[in-house]
């Protein structure tokens, strides 16, 4: 569980909701055809805007937003290390029986190309090009909740167009006056809340994560590089120390000195 994204929709939630309850009855801020025209227009228009292979996948981006824990950078270190000496001691073929045990794909076949002998340039072309399909993907991924985010406010307009429209033809009607502007304010809100509270928060998220997975895959690009070139591990730790940031490499530190 990601503990931040939980806290922060929460801490939101809390405050946009106690500040309507705030200014009165919660009542009058429900209505059934603004949330129509504007939840499901942009639902509606972001379903037509991405492949339906991409929106079937929404659910899990939300989860992968929501529960994913941050890579454990440190945890990667440590095992390139114990890689590299095994190496050093062994040879690259002892890593074999290692392979296996790996739950990281990645790291798993970057371990298995430098086993079997693979070119280092060919290594290195294969695993950056699998790192840059992982980008392109998380990219497009993201790009649904960027539309939705693009696409409540919109709608939101647009219904406040509805109302006001509504509401002009009835001017000689006191009585339907009120559900016409309670349309064109309304639906503004609900866009604009559907942005700010859930999309656009839920793909810089997604954003993050991108950021974070790529980081981890790049380290691993560096450590196998150097594990199959027979660098000496301390080395190994300081070129991969160099994907970490500040906080971590001290934590690296202090559990060294632990040791």
């Amino acid at each position: 569980m990601d503990l931040a994204t939980f806290v922060g929709f929460g801490l939101a939630l809390i405050l946009v909701i106690g500040g309507m309850f705030a200014g009165g009855d919660i009542g009058i801020f429900i209505n059934v055809p603004s949330l129509l025209i504007t939840g499901g227009g942009a639902i509606g228009v972001t379903i037509m805007a991405n492949p339906m292979s991409r929106v079937k996948k929404a659910i899990g981006m939300v989860k992968k937003a929501f529960f994913s824990q941050d890579v454990d950078l440190i945890g990667l270190v440590r095992t390139m290390v114990s890689f590299a000496e095994k190496a050093r001691r062994e040879g690259l073929l002892a890593l074999e029986e290692d392979v296996s045990k790996l739950e990281d794909e990645f790291l798993k076949k970057g371990i298995q190309l430098v086993v079997d002998g693979t070119d280092p340039e060919l290594v290195k072309s294969i695993l950056d090009t699998e790192i840059g399909l992982l980008e392109s993907r998380h990219a497009e991924n993201k790009a649904m909740f960027d539309t939705l985010g693009e696409m409540a406010p919109a709608f939101g307009m647009l219904g406040t167009l509805i109302g006001l429209i509504q509401m002009l033809k009835n001017l000689d009607d006191p009585d339907a006056l009120g559900p016409g502007m309670a349309v064109a304010l309304i639906t503004t809100l609900y866009g604009s809340f559907i942005a700010n509270v859930v999309a656009i928060p839920i793909a810089k998220k997604l954003s993050v994560r991108s950021s974070q997975e790529i980081t981890a895959r790049e380290l691993v690009v560096e450590g196998v590089l150097a594990i199959q070139a027979g660098e000496n591990p301390r080395i190994v730790e300081e070129k991969l120390k160099v994907f970490l940031p500040p906080e971590l490499r001290r934590a690296l530190e202090r559990e060294k000195g632990e040791e």
